[in-house]
């Protein structure tokens, strides 16, 4: 018997190892590493010994291999504080909820095989039933919980609370009803175990519950700022509307008055007063120019956003060779989403690179569609996590029955949209 105790202690042990650092990778997006099980495992092998050479109780005992845990979390696989803090707890916390799990459905069976030597067989069956528990625990908990830098989650330290809550009152239970790892099975306290079984289901399902919550929270949050930003995409494309009617009347009326100055501009020149003359054409150059746009796109308010947005960055060099169709089928209010966000992190990355900077902006139709291109320069570093600029333009483009490519090499930068405009 103490050959087997000793066995499944070692089996334990290790199990716990693998499940705790698989499950911190998983959760926070790392690639799982070998180098850490191979840290992590002699350190909980190390605070075993010592609790039981100073006879520390399961609470302090547990409470230190969550700082190991963290300890692995934070300097070896590089998480943040409160996500390594976080992600320790919980695994800390499914693997004792588990285990106190099985220690009930123990002290409820073996009672009646004491002295019988199917019990080695049913102390094995519990270890695996054990780790089938944490596994499957684990699993709903990476389903309903994840973050990666590429996708990170807001106010994640609110689940710290509840957590510690939970960690909490299930190291009471275990302290408080068991023996540290070593299951009471007496007959008097099956109707306890079955109490505190029933208790740590709910304590379970009170956990999948926050999360849960948690994740709706999250989803309404992205929700929220989307709905941001496709706000102030409305209110920036009702600005360039007004802008380009604007245009459009101090053209109209320019052009209505064009025979008057051209008789002007006659009778200065047939009165010989040519100094007069070049003046008064210099007013009207100044006047022409400033109801022209710097780009011609064939859409005005597409127009108005190029010629806001690139005469904000004179230091970028730009080209646009761009020749919207018509009718174009796209909605200027799409249009705007896309060209809005394609410059505002075209020029974000340009401003963040070294040397020349340039900003290239083409479309050319091919067939149905009509494919626009955005090139910049930017910086050597790897590409920032998708943001909600990214994310409005995508669902542009994906209301024209389109796609969004982008492709970087070196300080080259590429968006590709592609759109129906049949």
């Amino acid at each position: 018997m103490n050959h087997l105790a000793l066995f499944l202690d070692v089996l334990c042990i290790t199990g716990q190892a693998v499940m705790h650092i698989f499950f911190l990778c998983r959760l926070t997006g790392k690639k799982v590493k070998i180098g850490a099980f191979l840290i992590y495992l002699p350190l909980l092998c190390i605070l075993q010994e010592v609790c039981v050479w100073l006879s520390l109780g399961g609470i302090l005992s547990v409470g230190m291999g969550v700082l190991v845990l963290y300890a692995v979390s934070r300097f070896v696989l590089g998480n943040p504080r409160s996500v390594s803090w976080l992600s320790s707890v919980l695994a800390f916390y499914v693997s004792q909820l588990s285990f106190g799990i099985i220690n009930s459905l123990e002290a409820a069976v073996f009672p009646y095989f004491i002295g019988d030597s199917l019990l080695y067989l049913l102390l094995l069956a519990a270890q695996i039933l054990f780790f089938m528990l944490c596994t499957g625990c684990y699993r709903a908990v990476l389903k309903l919980l994840s973050w990666t830098e590429n996708n990170p989650m807001p106010s994640i330290a609110l689940l710290l609370f509840p957590g510690l809550f939970f960690f909490a009152a299930e190291l009471y239970i275990l302290h408080t009803a068991y023996s540290f790892l070593v299951p009471s099975v007496s007959f008097e306290e099956v109707g306890k175990h079955s109490m505190l079984l029933a208790l740590q289901v709910m304590g379970l399902a009170a956990l999948f519950c926050t999360l849960y919550a948690y994740r709706q929270f999250c989803q309404g949050f992205q929700a929220q700022a989307a709905l941001q930003s496709l706000t102030q995409a409305a209110h920036a494309q009702k600005v360039y509307i007004t802008e380009a009617q604007l245009r459009y009347e101090q053209t109209k009326s320019f052009r209505h008055d064009i025979k008057n100055h051209l008789s002007v501009l006659d009778g200065l020149l047939k009165s010989r007063k040519i100094d007069e003359g070049q003046a008064y054409l210099k007013k009207l150059e100044t006047v022409s120019e400033s109801l022209s746009f710097p780009y011609q796109t064939g859409n005005p308010i597409v127009d108005i956003l190029l010629g806001e947005k690139l005469g904000l960055a004179k230091e970028i060099e730009t080209e646009v060779s761009l020749i919207l169709p018509k009718p174009c089928g796209i909605d200027d209010f799409d249009l705007c989403v896309i060209f809005s966000n394609a410059l505002d992190n075209a020029i974000t990355a340009c401003r963040s690179s070294s040397g020349s900077k340039a900003i290239r902006i083409g479309g050319k139709k091919q067939g149905d569609f009509y494919m626009l291109t955005f090139e910049n320069t930017c910086s050597e570093e790897p590409l920032p996590p998708a943001g909600t600029g990214l994310s409005n333009i995508k669902a542009a483009a994906e209301k024209y029955h389109g796609a969004v490519t982008i492709e970087k090499k070196g300080q080259q930068f590429s968006l590709s949209v592609l759109l129906n405009i049949s």
